[in-house]
């Protein structure tokens, strides 16, 4: 997304959350600024604020939408290891959504539209670990729920801050991360994802 960007035909929410994730993308959701984005989506300075109230406002408006992005791309994915794959393809894909969403210090935790988006990614994640074998689940799917996520979610922590491109080699992040999810999650059967 440009930085140089104009308001015009009457959509200042989009332009104002456009420009923020410019901003986010490039240095992070700290140097966010009301007055600085009105000025980058030439409006006033107080018209931001019409829509999001405030920086917490706006920055909630960034997770709620990364989440319904998100959740979008887990629903689409056939099974847990797809759906691990579609995690690391949207941290990639959307790095400043994905730096604010798992921050809930940046945003406010009790908004309904936050809550229904976050629902539903949750949701899809869930049916991904609802997908394996007993095996594969173990006693506690709960738990096995939070081992696919730590490893989707540190994955792709790690390749955006750029620790992972000399262990990956040729390997794309798409083949690292199924290798990797086979070697979590098929170990009791004897597959390795490969």
């Amino acid at each position: 997304m440009s930085s140089e960007r104009t308001y015009h035909h009457g959509d200042l929410r989009r332009a104002v959350l456009g420009a923020a994730l410019d901003v986010i993308g490039a240095e992070g959701p700290d140097a966010l600024s009301l007055r600085d984005l009105a000025r980058r989506a030439g409006v006033s300075h107080a018209a931001p604020a019409h829509h999001f109230k405030d920086r917490t406002g706006l920055l909630t408006a960034v997770a709620a939408e990364g989440y319904t992005l998100f959740a979008d791309a887990l629903t689409d994915a056939p099974d847990l290891r797809e759906r691990g794959v579609a995690y690391v393809r949207f941290a990639t894909g959307h790095p400043a959504h994905f730096q604010v969403m798992f921050r809930p210090e940046l945003h406010r935790a009790d908004d309904p539209e936050l809550l229904a988006a976050k629902e539903r990614a949750t949701e899809a994640l869930r049916a991904g670990v609802s997908g394996l074998s007993d095996a594969d689940r173990g006693d506690d799917a709960r738990l096995a729920g939070i081992a696919a996520w730590s490893l989707a979610h540190g994955f792709a922590t790690l390749l955006l801050s750029g620790n992972l491109t000399d262990a990956l080699g040729d390997r794309t992040p798409e083949d690292a991360f199924r290798t990797l999810a086979g070697l979590v999650f098929a170990r009791r059967s004897g597959d390795t994802g490969d």
